[in-house]
């Protein structure tokens, strides 16, 4: 079992606890996110456990999430991050990658990759720096993976 870290501030709270993640909360905003249209509660629940997650409450309420996949050594992805519609401009985002990047798994990984199409400048205030170099980062992308052909 991995250890589980809590960050709190006013009636705000953070936890790599899954115990207490929403699985519901994260798959509804998921699933009507643009990178993850339609995806099923199995594939959330499979992803939450093999990742490093953190979720974000306010009071009892859900209303955040980041996900880490990771090797558990060298290697992490961020994804999978939201801060709910009415929460945004609280600066509660920040306060997230600012917990996530504290864990002492992230302190150690030699590379922390993102791919985000929202939001540049809060992973830039992190310290994120977008790699633009020819023929460096590859993909197989299927953004459509989640969607049913009926």
């Amino acid at each position: 079992m991995k250890n589980i870290y809590q960050w709190s501030r006013l009636n705000y709270r953070i936890t790599t606890d899954p115990e207490d993640f929403d699985l519901s909360a994260i798959h509804q905003y998921l699933t009507r996110s643009t990178w993850a249209k339609g995806i099923d509660l199995e594939t959330v629940a499979q992803s939450i456990s093999h990742s490093l997650s953190f979720a974000l409450f306010h009071d009892d309420k859900q209303i955040g999430f980041a996900r880490i996949v990771t090797d558990w050594a060298t290697f992490g992805y961020l994804c999978d991050v939201y801060i709910l519609e009415e929460y945004q401009g609280e600066k509660l985002g920040r306060w997230l990658m600012e917990c996530c990047h504290s864990h002492p798994l992230m302190k150690r990984l030699r590379r922390t990759m993102l791919v985000t199409s929202t939001a540049p400048w809060l992973y830039e205030k992190i310290g994120y720096t977008p790699i633009n170099r020819e023929n460096f980062v590859w993909e197989i992308a299927r953004p459509d993976i989640y969607q049913k052909i009926e």
